[in-house]
C-alpha cells in the first residue's frame, strides 16, 4: 500500500509500506493492506511505518525503532489521515 506523509513545510515520506500504526484520539490504530476506507483525526504521538526501508531521501525524518524489525517512526503533534483503495495521506505537524 502507498502512504504519503505531509507537513506544511515538506514531504516527510512517500512510498510503499506493509502497514502503518497511527496515534488516534481513542488510541493507536493499525492500517493494513485492504483496510476499509477511513478518515480520522490524529493526536500527538508517533506514526510508525512497517516497511523494509524508507529510502535515503526520507531516512533523516525517521527513527528506526529497533534493529530486529523494520519499523520506522516519525513524531507528530496532531494531524489527520485519509485512507482509501490502499492509498493513504497523512497530513500532520
Amino acid at each position: 500500500m502507498n502512504i504519503k506523509i505531509l507537513t506544511p513545510e515538506y514531504v516527510v515520506f512517500e512510498g510503499e509500506v506493509n502497514s502503518v500504526l497511527l496515534p488516534g484520539k481513542n488510541g493507536e490504530f493499525h492500517i493494513m493492506k485492504n483496510h476499509a476506507a477511513i478518515v480520522s483525526s490524529l493526536i500527538g504521538g508517533k506514526v510508525k511505518l512497517f516497511t523494509s526501508s524508507v529510502g535515503e531521501s526520507y531516512a533523516k525524518n525517521f527513527t528506526k525503532e529497533n534493529e530486529k524489525d523494520s519499523v520506522f517512526s516519525y513524531p507528530i503533534k496532531s494531524g489527520v489521515v485519509e485512507f482509501n483503495h490502499d492509498k493513504g495521506i497523512i497530513l500532520c505537524e
